[in-house]
């Protein structure tokens, strides 16, 4: 027996693995990781497999990366963790500081939480809690976009929209407005995203002005859907966003846990509409794929609204026990170190470029229906009819042909349903990415290829898709 079988038995004998069906282990086995160094992540027989999603989007700066280990090691030998409450330590205050002078003016007050979706909850409480505060109670529902996602806690479910995450938790959810998504996969042939995106904005107005007193909150994912299909739109959906939310006196949430620090070509992706949201969540590389964190950063204005003497009852007393850990602070501060001192953003501008040269070819192929690009997030979307871009049937499982050709080649490709997606680590070489569109090439070639048989659920939603 290998050490990857040896491991794979132990695991299967008492794990139970995230978003995952874990009878697929009959037939697909699992990969146990030892090591990982840069780019590259290694299993117990020595097989190498470039990580191109990033260990689920948390991953900038590389596996074991020597300036990030050093700053946990410091910091591991003076303090691992104090609570947050009634305590401080002088790597949150540095941070803090830090995300203040860096997010878009006006975000001065930062909240932690031990991680994305739980940062989601933050915001989400504040705003209905900062109603409250302010006399105008009626303000207590959130709108968001179809085929939106935004965690998996039950408030962060709720104001999602993919059906394989929510429909089997309907009765638990918040009533929400769902607005049609601005995505320009969607956009009629020869419009520019720009256009579509200007034109889908309408259905969002119309429920703002119908329902803005009743409504706390609107929450997007800017730029990129990622859970959704790493489906893209344009910015001035954005900046027309935030100017609707100030005119119906509407909070602004940007979720950019999966899009922040550089994802989207620019730090933060609101950056692009040039706007200030009432909130900015922050998690996945705040510790460049480290250790799990999150920070919701919000305005002095909000923060005014529960300062009171504690009779008063207004304060947000919500509360997480890892909030602000020492060691995760340190893991942050050494990332946006190397952010500052390594001018990550320009540089990422050649990678960019390169992922788009080295899949260009693949527009052409008989079964993409679309090549899509964003900064370092890069979508290949699979399709039956291209033409028509009628999707496969999420039955096949056409993506999961890809991801097994991939590991077998060496890589971690880890679709969406039908949509192969390139989000690497910033530290990924020119040569690296034209392997992986070589990869992703074959793959795609076998899966769509492939005829396959099965049986169709019936009542099942036609958008299922497999988790990425």
């Amino acid at each position: 027996m290998s050490q990857n079988e040896s491991w794979m038995q132990r695991d299967l004998a008492v794990l139970w693995h995230p978003c995952t069906q874990m009878k697929d282990h009959e037939q697909l086995p699992l990969i146990p990781i030892r090591r990982g160094e840069g780019v590259w992540l290694e299993d117990f027989d020595g097989k190498r497999y470039i990580d191109a999603v990033s260990s689920w989007w948390v991953n900038v700066f590389g596996h074991s990366n020597p300036r990030i280990n050093q700053r946990i090691k410091n910091q591991l030998d003076q303090l691992e963790h104090v609570m947050l409450a009634g305590f401080s330590h002088q790597p949150v205050v540095e941070l803090s500081e830090r995300l203040v002078a860096l997010t878009p003016p006006g975000l001065e007050r930062v909240f932690y939480t031990d991680n994305g979706s739980t940062g989601i909850e933050v915001a989400l409480k504040m705003s209905f809690h900062y109603w409250r505060n302010s006399g105008q109670p009626a303000k207590q529902r959130f709108v968001t976009l179809t085929n939106s996602y935004h965690g998996e806690t039950v408030a962060a479910m709720s104001v999602g929209d993919v059906a394989l995450f929510t429909d089997t938790y309907k009765p638990l959810l918040l009533d929400t407005f769902k607005v049609p998504t601005p995505d320009c996969y969607l956009r009629p042939e020869g419009m520019s995203w720009e256009e579509h995106s200007r034109n889908m904005f309408a259905h969002m107005e119309r429920t703002l002005a119908e329902h803005h007193r009743e409504i706390a909150a609107v929450i997007v994912e800017p730029l990129i859907q990622g859970a959704g299909g790493m489906r893209m739109y344009h910015p001035v959906y954005l900046k027309l966003l935030r100017e609707a939310c100030d005119r119906h006196d509407v909070h602004l949430i940007h979720d950019e846990i999966a899009v922040g620090f550089g994802r989207t070509g620019t730090m933060f992706a609101c950056e692009q509409a040039g706007i200030t949201p009432d909130f900015l969540c922050l998690s996945k590389a705040l510790t460049g794929g480290y250790l799990p964190m999150a920070a919701v950063l919000t305005t002095d204005k909000l923060y005014q609204a529960f300062y009171d003497d504690y009779s008063t009852l207004r304060a947000f007393l919500h509360s997480h026990t890892y909030t602000g850990n020492p060691l995760a602070c340190a893991a942050a501060l050494a990332t946006l170190d190397i952010f500052e001192q390594d001018n990550v953003i320009e540089a990422n501008k050649a990678l960019a470029a390169r992922m788009a040269t080295a899949t260009a070819h693949l527009a052409d192929h008989p079964h993409v229906a679309e090549v899509r690009q964003t900064g370092m997030a890069l979508a290949i979307e699979m399709v039956a009819d291209k033409a028509r871009k009628t999707p496969y049937p999420w039955q096949e499982r056409r993506g999961l042909k890809v991801y097994q050709h991939a590991l077998q080649r060496g890589a971690l490709l880890r679709p969406l349903g039908s949509v192969v997606y390139f989000l690497p680590p910033y530290t990924i070489t020119e040569e690296q990415i034209d392997l992986l569109a070589q990869i992703a090439t074959e793959g795609i070639d076998i899966a769509t290829q492939a005829s396959v048989s099965v049986a169709l659920a019936p009542g099942a939603p036609a958008d299922f898709r497999d988790p990425g």
